[in-house]
């Protein structure tokens, strides 16, 4: 028996609001798709997981699912129905005997309930996870209630949703073949070509990210869950400093502020992501930002410091350690920082994996005491919670 998972991802997820569609929106620190490829990634039943994006969708997907080892995705149609087409004919090529199709937007998916549905499909050809509608249910056009709908029977549907490959790539096959739209999930697939589909029980946590309310609450969530699995609290700390050089800007939290200087350095001399790469890699003890990168190696030359606080991070998480805060101090006389402090923090959230209300950024001068105080550089001060099994 061979199981892949088709995750469809290829919508734009407008009601969510945001910049960005609903799927690479942030929750727990982490884009809301790298969690629901992980969750099919790591079960153990599943042998290939084919993600279905959207059309221009390429470079958010390569950013948001960075740690993974995921195929590349394929690129979906116009609608659900379509892309979930391309998908199914995807993982044709591993030549699966089961499939489960899910919704990129349901990140809190369960080992269990993907146990379930795969186990369901030893004696149905189609399985289709779900709730019992427990509300009285009202048939209302325009906000008039015309009757009351029994409810007696009547089942949400949830995603994963299971099949027999053969079957259901048939199904869709068939609907392309009639020109068949509409079929809103790939249970309606199978059910136009007269599949029987079983339901079975679903989960309550298992729901779909519609609306920017969903997505707060989704990351409020996560976040809670993965702190509580990491009792395990260390602070480390940062400190560097850099003298000014000619040039016509300064680099701090990797956000270029002009100025009429810059600072010196091996690398993008950015002292604050310096101080702030220390202070990481002081949590799990791994040496100082010169052991992983000495500035006697001309590779590092002019590179771009967040090379070198990915590295830190990357050596946290390998210990499946989080960051749970970031507080970082500049001290400078200029140029002035509180203007580009919000820029800051939304640059360095998705490198350290964290929202952007866990990161501080905050500067003050030295009162012209000292070297800083005679501009004649730029020192930063950095502080790191994290949170271990």
């Amino acid at each position: 028996m061979t199981v892949a998972a088709v995750i469809v991802a290829g919508g734009s997820g407008l009601r969510a609001g945001g910049e960005r569609p609903k799927q690479y929106q942030l929750i727990g620190g982490r884009p809301v798709i790298w969690w629901t490829c992980r969750a099919f990634l790591e079960h153990p039943a599943v042998a290939h997981v084919q993600p279905v994006i959207g059309e221009g969708h390429e470079a958010m997907f390569a950013e948001a699912v960075k740690g993974l080892d995921i195929p590349l995705p394929v690129i979906g149609g116009s609608t659900r129905q379509e892309s979930c087409r391309i998908g199914i004919e995807a993982v044709g090529r591993h030549k699966p005997t089961k499939v489960l199709i899910h919704d990129a937007a349901r990140p809190f998916v369960s080992a269990a309930l993907i146990d379930n549905v795969i186990s369901w499909l030893d004696r149905f050809p189609a399985a289709v996870p779900g709730m019992p509608v427990a509300e009285t249910l009202k048939h209302a056009p325009g906000g008039l209630v015309s009757r009351t709908v029994d409810r007696a029977g009547i089942w949400t549907a949830q995603t994963p949703q299971g099949f027999l490959y053969d079957g259901i790539l048939a199904a869709y096959r068939k609907a392309e073949a009639e020109q068949t739209q509409g079929l809103t999930d790939d249970a309606s697939v199978a059910e136009h070509a007269g599949i029987a589909v079983s339901m079975l029980a679903g989960e309550t946590e298992n729901r779909k990210l519609t609306t920017a309310d969903d997505i707060v609450t989704a990351d409020r969530e996560m976040t809670g869950r993965e702190l509580a699995q990491r009792p395990d609290v260390r602070v480390g700390q940062g400190i560097d400093v850099h003298p000014f050089d000619d040039g016509d800007a300064v680099i701090l939290c990797g956000i270029a502020i002009p100025h009429s200087q810059k600072l010196k350095g091996h690398s993008d001399a950015d002292v604050a992501m310096h101080a702030l790469t220390d202070a990481i890699l002081g949590t799990i003890g791994e040496g100082d930002i010169g052991t992983h990168f000495p500035p006697s190696d001309p590779q590092w030359k002019g590179a771009p410091s967040r090379i070198f606080l990915a590295k830190a991070v990357e050596l946290l998480e390998a210990r499946r350690g989080i960051i749970a805060n970031a507080d970082i101090t500049i001290l400078a006389e200029a140029p002035k920082i509180a203007p580009h402090v919000a820029a800051m923090r939304a640059y360095l959230a998705p490198l350290l994996h964290v929202d952007g209300s866990r990161i501080a950024v905050k500067a003050t001068t030295m009162e012209k005491l000292g070297a800083i105080g005679r501009k004649e550089g730029i020192m930063a001060y950095a502080t790191v919670t994290v949170r271990l099994p």
